[in-house]
């Protein structure tokens, strides 16, 4: 799995390793039932410590997105994919709302907005 980490981000490691996965079921280049690399080997991939992908793995448990079978492996559950996506649409919303807020109060067009979410969006 290809998953890139960075020490100089005030995101913490495994923070990191979870959103990366997450981002990947989401996506569905994770698919259901499909086994992540253990956390031995994953730690060992990324030069990390076993307890930092362990605390990876277990966030995305407590999250839905996996699940472990003790001497088996971790895999993908079938998370409602929709459910996630009204998650993240909410999310969005809630920025929204705010950087509309902020633009308001400092008389930036919506036209302005629409202009820097153009380029925001390419360039990602």
């Amino acid at each position: 799995m290809n998953l890139i980490i960075s020490n100089s981000s005030n995101i913490p490691i495994y923070q990191q390793i979870k959103e990366q996965i997450r981002n990947k079921i989401i996506a569905n280049e994770l698919k259901k039932a499909e086994q992540l690399p253990s956390i031995r080997n994953l730690a060992k991939d990324l030069r990390i410590s076993v307890i930092t992908t362990k605390n990876a793995y277990e966030e995305l448990e407590k999250e839905g997105f996996v699940h472990t079978i003790p001497g088996k492996g971790t895999y993908v559950t079938g998370k409602n994919v929709e459910i996630i996506r009204e998650e993240q649409l909410q999310k969005i919303e809630n920025l929204m709302d705010t950087a509309v807020s902020i633009a308001k109060i400092s008389n930036i067009s919506k036209a302005e907005i629409q202009n820097m979410l153009d380029i925001i969006y390419e360039e990602e």
